[in-house]
């Protein structure tokens, strides 16, 4: 759901509408689905009385998540960091503000300052023999006891597969269950805080969504949430 790599360039301008086409069948938009993870999010950190202040949005694409993470979290800055050049174009577009950084991942230089990092349907997007360095980019710019927002399409959930095959640029993606991104994480040095499971019930079955936070601990959403953080006594 987020861009990640070069070929995004030539989805940047009908970026919107290629995720709508796929989107549709739930009876819902992009904003849906962006507001849902930032409210749970932020329902996440009130719970473990967390404030953080500096944010990274990593694959940021054309910045999407950004003014829900304006509204719903109270931060001093956010900065957005992706490959595409031509998404970050418009990120800077929309979205400019003295709060608000976009940058390459190659201008990005990480120093261990970063408070929480949210990343969402970026990886299955990153070829495999490249994921583990990308992990260590995440780790590497968190500071010590930071925390990784890990969010990504849910394989095992049949509606998922439907819409990303709807999707031009997620139909060769390479999916990871939640078991395959815990080990991924876990070996990249993070601690798994907690994993939620989100938006199971379409549009047309809306009256059951209240359910929705009973049930999050079961493998039936679109999209999962893994919680983690950066050991307080870690290497850089």
């Amino acid at each position: 759901m987020t861009t990640q790599e070069p070929g995004f360039d030539v989805f940047s301008e009908d970026y919107d509408t290629a995720l709508a086409q796929g989107l549709s069948v739930s009876g819902e938009d992009k904003n849906y689905f962006a507001n849902g993870r930032i409210t749970w999010l932020a329902k996440c950190l009130r719970e473990l009385q967390e404030r953080p202040q500096r944010l990274m949005d990593f694959g940021c694409g054309v910045g999407s998540a950004v003014p829900f993470m304006l509204d719903l979290i109270t931060a001093e800055s956010i900065l957005g960091v992706d490959v595409s050049i031509k998404s970050l174009e418009i990120a800077r577009q929309t979205w400019n503000s003295e709060r608000t950084q976009f940058l390459p991942f190659i201008e990005y230089q990480p120093k261990a300052q970063i408070d929480l990092v949210f990343c969402n349907g970026v990886f299955h997007h990153i070829p495999l023999k490249e994921r583990a360095s990308k992990v260590e980019y995440v780790y590497r710019s968190l500071r010590p006891g930071g925390l990784l927002a890990f969010w990504e399409n849910n394989p095992w959930n049949p509606g998922t597969r439907y819409v990303m095959s709807r999707i031009p640029f997620d139909r060769d993606a390479i999916t990871l269950t939640p078991t395959e991104a815990r080990d991924m994480l876990q070996a990249g040095g993070f601690e798994i805080l907690r994993t939620d499971f989100l938006f199971i019930f379409p549009r047309v079955l809306s009256w059951f969504r209240g359910l929705e936070p009973f049930v999050s601990q079961l493998p039936f959403g679109a999209q999962y949430q893994l919680l983690c953080r950066k050991p307080y006594s870690s290497r850089s």
